[in-house]
């Protein structure tokens, strides 16, 4: 999904619609309560809770078999996995459940319903807008790259197969905990062309770095001079953008991820796993 870009900084454009849905939810719990004196804060807040849970509930369930082997990061909620459908379905049966219970007043019901009608209408609209941004993005841009070992590489020039292009920097925290997540991605999905452009950093910085980490990867770019955080105006690390084999973005993620947000982005190829490996340009 889309970032959201407000003057210097870059969000995630799930978590300023999440933010949006939350705001819109308990602004009507307060309309309720003030204007029609009908009090429905609690059950809107019980709501909220119970739909980020089953979302969150229902990702891990999802991709149990890449938690197996590190459990604690089923509480890593900062890689963005999320299900918006089982939230909603979620919801929407706490709401029913409501509704149904005798002790509840048809005022209640009704602030209910409507406040759920309106939260879905700018959770799904919003998810719309933002698909349909990610949709008419920018191509895999035909920018040369200064090489880690020496020489330039043609971005373009991976075209051919799906490409993961990481904008990352040393000095950022998020994208040196996704990182370990990446290298073994690559190694996963041998299909997939995975781009690490470095942005703003010397050659020096950058190895010092992998080799501090001990990190292998593949297709280190150095993007000394920031142009592609100009091309597709992101100013937030890390940004991941996901292309498909006809270099079309086709999902792009600002924020760390994690083993299991990356395999759920990556699931869209599914013989990406069975390909020989992809060999660079």
């Amino acid at each position: 999904m889309a970032s959201v870009t407000l003057g210097p900084v870059a969000f995630p454009g799930e978590l300023v619609l999440l933010g949006a849905t939350l705001a819109l939810a308990l602004l009507m719990a307060a309309l309720w309560r003030r204007r029609w004196q009908v009090d429905v804060s609690a059950q809107v807040w019980r709501g909220l809770w119970l739909g980020l849970l089953a979302a969150r509930l229902s990702f891990v369930l999802e991709f149990a078999s890449v938690y197996a082997d590190a459990p604690w990061q089923m509480l890593n909620l900062r890689d963005g996995g999320w299900n918006g459908w089982a939230a909603w379905v979620a919801v929407a049966g706490y709401v029913g459940w409501l509704a149904l219970g005798q002790a509840r007043r048809s005022a209640q019901r009704q602030a209910l319903s409507v406040t759920l009608v309106l939260a879905a209408a700018v959770w799904w609209g919003g998810s719309a807008m933002l698909s349909l941004l990610t949709a008419q993005g920018p191509q895999l841009p035909a920018l040369s790259l200064g090489r880690l070992d020496a020489g330039e590489q043609s971005l373009a020039a991976f075209a051919g197969r799906p490409v993961v292009l990481n904008l990352w920097a040393t000095w950022c925290p998020p994208c040196q905990r996704e990182m370990p997540a990446l290298q073994r991605a690559q190694q996963q999905y041998p299909g997939v062309h995975f781009v690490f452009a470095n942005q703003n950093e010397s050659r020096e910085q950058v190895q010092r770095f992998l080799a501090l980490k001990g990190l292998m990867l593949h297709n280190v770019l150095l993007d000394e001079h920031g142009a592609l955080a100009r091309h597709f105006q992101q100013r937030g690390l890390p940004t991941t953008f996901f292309f498909d084999a006809d270099g079309t973005l086709v999902d792009q993620r600002t924020g760390e991820l994690s083993e299991a947000s990356i395999a759920q982005r990556l699931e869209r190829w599914p013989q990406a796993r069975t390909l020989p490996a992809a060999s660079a340009p």
